[in-house]
């Protein structure tokens, strides 16, 4: 007997909406484009992203996505997201996914 048939026993008129949940991202979206870039830093390479104007909590929540969705590590300093890894390609693909307008800067 899992929970939900010792809820159904516990609660017999209660009636459980069958609705899936929708992912929503509360990211404020803007209208000029992030800017995204590479870097080396102490001989490593990294893609940075610039340019937000939202609120800082959003961008944390950004960035957390985009290391999540890309399986690698990453920061936050500075008003910027830096992604260890060159993944300047597949960052843009999902910052438009989301809706954002995305710039490369350099090569």
């Amino acid at each position: 007997m899992d929970l939900k048939d010792q809820l159904k026993n516990l609660f017999p008129e209660h009636e459980v909406p069958e609705t899936p949940l929708e992912e929503k991202s509360n990211v404020w979206m803007q209208d000029d484009p992030l800017e995204c870039r590479f870097e080396k830093r102490k001989g490593k390479v990294n893609t940075i992203i610039a340019g937000y104007t939202g609120a800082t909590a959003d961008f944390k929540i950004l960035a957390k996505e985009l290391k999540t969705n890309l399986g690698v590590g990453g920061s936050f300093k500075n008003d910027q997201i830096i992604i260890q890894g060159d993944y300047r390609d597949r960052i843009m693909e999902l910052l438009k996914e989301k809706g954002f307008k995305v710039k490369r800067v350099g090569g």
